[in-house]
């Protein structure tokens, strides 16, 4: 998951536990708390996700990245296209 998608699903979490405390009767105090452990809760568990993901990954050398990157680009130039540092005057 991004970053961006990550902080607003949290701001829509966070916007139903202040929209249940508040409708629940709940103090201003009540909901700043209850607040304040949702978003720590949710910190917490996307550490732990990203944290997992990391660890489960296998590393890859360098060679085999280089290897991969230059394929992708080789696919990508059209047929009869020359892959060269000099460029064209004319």
């Amino acid at each position: 998951m991004s970053l961006p998608k990550f902080i607003i699903g949290m701001m829509f979490a966070l916007a139903i536990v202040i929209g249940w405390s508040y409708f629940d009767g709940a103090s201003a105090g009540t909901i700043l708390l209850r607040a304040i452990v949702c978003a720590v809760i949710i910190q917490a568990g996307y550490f732990l996700l990203v944290f997992a993901m990391i660890g489960t990954t296998t590393p890859t050398s360098a060679d085999k990245a280089r290897e991969a990157d230059r394929g992708t680009i080789l696919n990508k130039v059209a047929e009869g296209e020359k892959l060269s540092a000099r460029r064209s005057l004319h």
